[in-house]
């Protein structure tokens, strides 16, 4: 009880902890306008796609990812190798405009990075293409086995033909932060 309470005074207030299918989840909803129930229902319908049509991908997820990290972020997701986090992006889990074999594809393909990791392949940037094809070669099988992966199996497929700087680009961290910010002004004015 003690341990519960002292752990809730280091957690801001948006923070909510949960497990889904065995994985530790931190949700940071700094998105008043967005259920965080919601959040967690999709990731674990997510996850159950991945379960049900590729169980070897899900039981690599389960053993190499520490947790999933959920908030506002520039980009659907990210695998943080450092900590073995999977990130995935707080809008784009309940934004009904993507469906879930997109978000479950999402989570396989930072699963396939965090497989690398695993293996011990170094994770540098200038392999980067290399390895993002190998992640979108893994969302290829899932979109083709999965009902509702023509997106997934569309937008993969046609991510394997661009070029490595295409297939791997830089993202400027304080751009996509003050973009980031502006989308959320904006969603929260229109409350």
């Amino acid at each position: 009880m003690l341990e519960r309470w002292l752990d809730r005074l280091r957690q801001p207030d948006d923070t909510t902890r949960a497990v889904v299918r065995s994985i530790p989840v931190t949700v940071v909803n700094t998105r008043p306008d967005i259920d965080t129930a919601h959040v967690l229902a999709r990731l674990d319908e997510a996850c159950a796609l991945i379960e049900r049509y590729t169980p070897h991908y899900f039981r690599h997820l389960q053993r190499d990812f520490a947790g999933f990290d959920v908030r506002r972020y520039a980009c659907r997701g990210a695998y943080f190798f450092e900590t073995r986090l999977c990130l995935v992006e707080l809008t784009f889990t309940v934004n009904p405009r993507h469906t879930l074999p997109e978000i479950a594809a999402t989570i396989l393909h930072e699963g396939m990075h965090a497989r690398l990791h695993a293996l011990g392949f170094p994770l540098e940037m200038e392999d980067r293409a290399r390895q993002e094809r190998f992640c979108r070669r893994a969302e290829v099988e899932f979109g083709r086995l999965v009902p509702g992966g023509d997106v997934v199996l569309a937008r993969a497929l046609a991510t394997l033909e661009f070029s490595d700087e295409e297939v791997a680009p830089m993202v400027d961290p304080v751009v996509a932060a003050q973009r980031i910010a502006a989308v959320d002004r904006q969603a929260l004015r229109g409350r």
